[in-house]
C-alpha cells in the first residue's frame, strides 16, 4: 500500500464525487493543504482519513486503498487501532470490510 497509489485513488474519487478539494476537505474535516499532500504522495494517509473520504466520497476503504482481499483490509484495521482507543473507527472500518466482502460475494462490481 504505497501513498502515491492511494493518493490517485482517493483523487479519482474525489473526481468521481464530484467534489473540489475544498469540498472534500470540508466535509472530511482534513485540511485542504493536508488532503492536497495526501493526493500528491506527499503525506501518507491515516486510517481515519480514509475512512472520513470513504464516507463523503462514497467510495470503499478498499477501493481508497487498493487492497483486494479481507485479509489485506483487516491487516491494515489492525496496525491503525493496535492501542490507538479507537473503538468507533474500528467499528465503522469493519462494517465497511463487511459490507465490501459481502458485495464481492455477490459479484457486485465496484463502480471505480
Amino acid at each position: 500500500m504505497t501513498s502515491i497509489n492511494i493518493g490517485s485513488l482517493i483523487e479519482k474519487a474525489r473526481a468521481t464525487a464530484g467534489l473540489s478539494q475544498r469540498a472534500l476537505a470540508d466535509a472530511t474535516g482534513i485540511s485542504q493543504p493536508t488532503l492536497s499532500r495526501i493526493i500528491s504522495g506527499d503525506r501518507v494517509a491515516k486510517l481515519p482519513e480514509i475512512v472520513a473520504i470513504s464516507w463523503a466520497t462514497g467510495f470503499t476503504v478498499a477501493q481508497l486503498t487498493g487492497t483486494s482481499t479481507v485479509a489485506d483490509r483487516v491487516q491494515c484495521a489492525a496496525r491503525a487501532t493496535n492501542g490507538s482507543d479507537m473503538q468507533a473507527m474500528r467499528d465503522a472500518l469493519l462494517h465497511f470490510l463487511e459490507l465490501d466482502d459481502y458485495l464481492d460475494e455477490q459479484a457486485i462490481p465496484a463502480t471505480m
